[in-house]
């Protein structure tokens, strides 16, 4: 890579274009004192991105542009541009040559360019980073600062030498890093900030989930139990009204028949002793013991009755009990609410007819009122907990009506076993006087006790349809409850697979059983909650879902993390391995051109620890409290660059004794080493050779010589001894109107032209 040319316009004293080539391997820039020499050094500088104003001489930005002079304006902006040879394609773009250009504008504000784009400044140094130069490199050495290298602290000159053996890339990188790792270590402190702050919540949402998934399964298991439940009352109701009318068609039917019978035997009988009195007496007995019967049947289906009544009512009144246990299903009578409705309607139809808005928010106020009394008065009924004596009224006149029946039937009872000890006691009188119509009435007997059987058999078959009629309406209650509780999907039990052998053969303490566990089923469910559940399980999922975001988002910087320490450890060992090979190159050459220099001698650079203090944390002022060690913090050591230098003939061994021109030929020794170590494509000497004699200027000359042969050089110099050694001349003067111009002589040309 070499460099062609810079262009000025507007930069300090360049208030007109120029344009400097650079086509030789050393090149000479002189002219007078205050021409501009310096200023073309500058603008290498400015292009290359230097952001230190100080070093440019200058305060703000707008000191680097043309002020005018009595004969012309002043400029309104500076722009420089430098272009290299990129045919080797040094630089990461794909063109043959590479422009950077800058500008600098009244305001202060710059812009960059790369080949007419406009570009950033990172992108800038990105560049220039690849081909190891930069705007403060070792390959721009300005007036005044070549002894800068000697008066710098150990730390100063290990950065210019990492810096000069191209070692920045690895700086930037281990900075990067570095900031990347701490960036990292924020993120995960962030991250697991942001895990402590979500984990008592999610650990509660969890418990919600679990309680809600409970009762899922819970309702899930109620349903199946409910569809066989329901599934097998059906069934067995379905079977028990089949099985009644099938076992009640032959006693009826038998009945029918000895009825008839009984009437013709009785027919016989009265025909064959219509003026016998004991018969007459026998058949009224008879009569009024049918009568007495039949009495007695229809009160035992009373009882049957009262009985289905009664235990509907305490199962009415156990819920009313369970309803109390929660405040909010406490009944409220309907005169209490129609009061409070009639109290707030009067009040609202005052205002209704009130223009006056105070008197209207009176009534909201009034209205409010009697809705809290409302709800106060009842929450204090509450607190009763009891059913009162109305709850029960029905219960107890179900009871009382049961214990009248119960008497009415004792007494019918009674009743019935008179006649029948009359009715036996006539019938013994009869046999013993009319033998003739024992038969008879023998039969008539037997008929009559068959037909007393088959009433039986029919009332027992009574009690059992309305027993079942009493189990269908309280499965109809369950279906309801069922379809409340669980759903209208639980009615859907048609599909279970249930055989009727197995209804017939089970014992029904089985379904009670069933019926129990389903109870104990419904009411953990309403501990659980029967319905809703939904959002606190969208909820718990957006919370997870965070977690484990969060969690992988952990582990990912911790990798990260790693991959970046590592990274630190590798840039630093390599970083310290070529420095280190670097300085023994370095001193190598340093030793070579010491020598030269002073005719013998010896020079070398050492890596030397910087040691620093204990730093101790004295803003706690612990040293203030009794038994309390002040915590001290050692500092990492660094690691410097020290100059041992010995001249011959003298015995000197430090950079503090030397005088002037031996510190100048000492730091030009070790500036023109570290450039040949590690050769920059060009390199600026502006006036370096100011402080040399004769002597010194040829060995001076000898030396840039030999440096051209790695480097591109420019030189900015009154020395005619190092313009000699130029093979292009550039002459800065100014004239009148007070802006620098270029003239320029190439020593080969100029040689053909004399000759």
């Amino acid at each position: 890579m070499r460099l062609k040319r810079l262009e000025i316009f507007g930069f300090k004293s360049f208030g007109k274009k120029a344009t400097l080539e650079f086509n030789a391997p050393i090149t000479a820039i002189v002219g007078p004192n205050g021409s501009g020499k310096s200023n073309v050094a500058e603008a290498v500088r400015f292009v290359l991105g230097e952001q230190s104003m100080k070093s440019m001489r200058g305060k703000r930005g707008e000191d680097m542009i043309f002020n005018g002079s009595q004969q012309g304006g002043r400029a309104n902006r500076a722009n420089v541009t430098i272009a290299f040879d990129n045919s080797r394609r040094e630089f990461p773009i794909d063109f043959d040559e590479v422009a950077i250009g800058r500008e600098v504008y009244r305001d202060g504000s710059n812009q960059y360019f790369i080949n007419g784009t406009q570009v950033r400044l990172k992108d800038i140094f990105e560049l220039l980073a690849a081909v190891h130069i930069g705007a403060s490199g070792h390959h721009m050495i300005s007036q005044g600062e070549a002894d800068r290298i000697l008066n710098a602290n150990p730390k100063e000159r290990r950065e210019m030498l990492e810096d000069a053996l191209g070692l920045k890339v690895y700086l930037y990188k281990r900075a990067e890093s570095e900031r990347r790792l701490e960036k990292t270590e924020e993120n995960m402190k962030e991250a697991e900030s942001l895990r402590k702050e979500i984990a008592p919540h999610l650990r509660f949402l969890k418990k919600q989930v679990e309680r809600v998934n409970e009762a899922r399964d819970l309702r899930d298991r109620l349903v199946g139990q409910y569809r066989e439940y329901l599934k097998r009352e059906e069934l067995f109701l379905e079977y028990g009204k089949s099985t009644i009318d099938e076992r009640r068609a032959k006693p009826a039917k038998d009945l029918a028949d000895l009825n008839l019978k009984i009437e013709h035997a009785r027919r016989e009988l009265a025909d064959g002793s219509a003026e016998d009195e004991k018969s007459r007496r026998l058949l009224d007995v008879d009569v009024k013991l049918r009568e007495t019967r039949n009495r007695y049947d229809e009160l035992s289906r009373a009882i049957g009755r009262v009985d289905g009544m009664i235990e509907a009512e305490e199962k009415q009144i156990k819920k009313k009990e369970a309803a109390l246990a929660r405040i909010e299903d406490i009944p409220v009578r309907l005169g209490d609410v129609e009061g409070v409705k009639s109290a707030i309607d009067s009040e609202w139809s005052q205002a209704e007819h009130s223009g006056d808005i105070g008197f209207v928010k009176g009534a909201l106020w009034r209205a409010k009122e009697h809705i809290g009394n409302f709800v106060s008065h009842h929450r204090g009924q509450s607190d009763i907990r009891t059913l009162t004596k109305e709850d029960y009224r029905d219960l107890e006149q179900l009871k009382g009506e049961r214990a009248m029946i119960e008497r009415d039937l004792i007494t019918v009872r009674t009743e019935s076993d008179a006649y029948e000890a009359e009715y036996r006691a006539v019938k013994v009188e009869i046999d013993a006087e009319k033998e003739r119509s024992r038969d008879t009435e023998r039969a008539l007997f037997e008929m009559m006790t068959r037909r007393k059987e088959l009433e039986a058999a029919l009332d027992k078959l009574r009690s059992e349809e309305e027993s079942m009629a009493r189990d269908a309406r309280r499965l109809e209650e369950e279906t309801n409850e069922a379809a409340v509780l669980l759903g209208r999907a639980v009615l859907d039990y048609s599909q279970v697979a249930i055989a009727q052998e197995e209804i017939v053969n089970e014992p029904r303490e089985m379904q009670e059983t069933r019926r129990r566990e389903i109870e104990r089923g419904k009411i953990r469910l309403e501990d659980l909650g029967a319905q809703g559940g939904e959002d606190t399980l969208k909820e718990y999922e957006e919370t997870l879902e965070r977690d484990q975001f969060l969690e992988k988002e952990l582990a990912d910087l911790a990798k990260t993390k790693g991959s970046l320490e590592a990274l630190i450890v590798e840039l630093n060992e390599k970083l310290d391995s070529e420095f280190k090979e670097g300085v023994k190159k370095i001193n190598v050459q340093f030793s070579e051109f010491f020598r030269l220099m002073f005719g013998g001698g010896i020079a070398e650079l050492h890596i030397v620890k910087i040691e620093k203090r204990k730093r101790k944390d004295l803003d706690l002022g612990l040293e203030d409290i009794p038994g309390e060690e002040m915590p001290e913090e050692e500092e990492e050591d660094e690691e410097g660059i020290d100059i041992a230098v010995s001249l011959p003939h003298k015995k000197i061994r430090g950079l503090q004794m030397l005088s002037g021109g031996e510190r100048a030929l000492t730091s030009i020794a070790l500036l023109f080493a570290i450039s040949q170590v590690n050769p920059p494509p060009f390199m600026f000497l502006d006036e370096t050779d100011a402080a040399l004699d004769e002597a010194n200027s040829r060995k001076y000359g000898d030396m840039i010589e030999n440096l051209a042969k790695f480097s591109q050089l420019i030189v900015i110099t009154h020395n005619r001894e190092t313009m000699s050694r130029a093979s292009v001349l550039y002459g800065i003067t100014m004239g009148a109107d007070a802006t620098s111009k270029v003239l320029s002589i190439a020593f080969d040309e100029a040689v053909v032209v004399a000759k």
